[in-house]
């Protein structure tokens, strides 16, 4: 790959020009040259990032100047949501504790979830609350029914934490459809939404992730308004997009919505996360209840840039900069990416 003085001059200016929040700026890996406002800038995959280290399900919030990853517990360890720190959208690094440990963002849990190592922790998104402070939805075992998770919240003044448990009760939890996991929030400027997968697929009939087998459970995807306090749900929820049946192995999942030029895009996962099916997907709508029209073909899939059953993707509220995971050694690995939108076209 070449660049030019030409590019980092320009990519520069445009980090001058939006210093309201994080512009990336292009990583060696990147390989395609789009033309945004009249300036260049460079946008693709990149990654193995952290060493190859397993961190599942990463979410991206920018904040002083910065990038934020959480990710989905770590195997073998208490540590049960994990934080990652990126200057330049490019290097990232664990975020560790004084004494060198690795910092868990969520060290204590309600007394809704499973304790130790049963918690099972997963899938943490970080929205920041009008008043400065910050907000995490993550997803854990029930004590109702350990083989099933429910949708949590925990506040916290420092993006790393440690975050404290709003309640002694989960924020989404039916458990008669299968339970609900990876939430996710998106503030469009100022109305706050929460969107989440109900986790049909536990109660499903068997096969690659529980639902392969006829009958196929729904895992719809939800959204529900938010108040301000990012807590208190308003209204009643939409199902805004199901699983296609056999042909996506039964589920749906890791929702991430973005509002660019006035079109909604809602990324998401299709097929088990088990497989090499699974993939990083997109729909559009023109309202955010739908309806969403599926794109022609996944934005990642196994083969594209030599990855691995790529998803769990997160999107940043700009619509620009994507984690997401892909199968590398013996875990999921942070992978980043920058999208262009064109119309309801996403490419990278």
């Amino acid at each position: 790959m070449r660049s030019s003085l030409f590019l980092g001059a320009a990519i520069a200016a445009l980090a001058q020009l939006a210093h309201t929040r994080p512009v990336a700026q292009p990583t060696v890996e990147v390989n395609l040259v789009k033309r945004i406002s009249g300036l260049f800038d460079k946008r693709s995959e990149s990654g193995p990032k952290i060493g190859g280290a397993n961190f599942p399900d990463p979410s991206i919030i920018g904040y002083n100047n910065g990038w934020y990853a959480f990710a989905t517990r770590t195997r073998g360890t208490n540590v049960h949501i994990q934080v990652a720190y990126s200057s330049d959208f490019s290097n990232w690094s664990i975020v560790k504790n004084s004494d060198g440990s690795q910092k868990d963002a969520l060290p204590n849990l309600p007394s809704w979830v499973v304790p130790g190592a049963g918690s099972n922790t997963w899938a943490p998104d970080v929205s920041r609350l009008d008043d400065g402070t910050f907000v995490m939805y993550y997803s854990a075992s029930t004590t109702s029914d350990t083989t099933k998770h429910c949708v949590g919240a925990a506040k916290a003044t420092q993006i790393t934490g440690p975050y404290t448990p709003v309640s002694s009760q989960p924020l989404v939890c039916d458990l008669s459809v299968g339970g609900a996991i990876d939430a996710s929030g998106f503030n469009d400027n100022g109305k706050r939404y929460l969107l989440w997968k109900v986790d049909g697929n536990s109660i499903g009939h068997g096969g690659a992730c529980g639902n392969t087998v006829a009958p196929i459970v729904p895992t719809p995807i939800k959204v529900q308004a938010l108040a301000n306090d990012g807590i208190t749900l308003q209204g009643s929820a939409t199902t805004i997009l199901d699983n296609l049946g056999a042909s996506e192995e039964g589920i749906i999942e890791a929702p991430s919505l973005t509002h660019v030029n006035g079109i909604w895009i809602l990324y998401f996962s299709g097929n088990c996360f088990t497989g090499s099916n699974y993939n990083v997907n997109y729909a559009t709508s023109s309202s955010i209840t739908g309806p969403y029209t599926r794109a022609a073909r996944p934005l990642f899939k196994s083969g594209d840039f030599g990855l691995s059953g790529p998803g769990g993707a997160d999107i940043d509220r700009y619509g620009v900069n994507m984690l997401f995971h892909a199968n590398y050694g013996s875990g999921r690995a942070l992978y980043q990416a920058q999208v262009s939108v064109n119309g309801k076209v996403v490419t990278a």
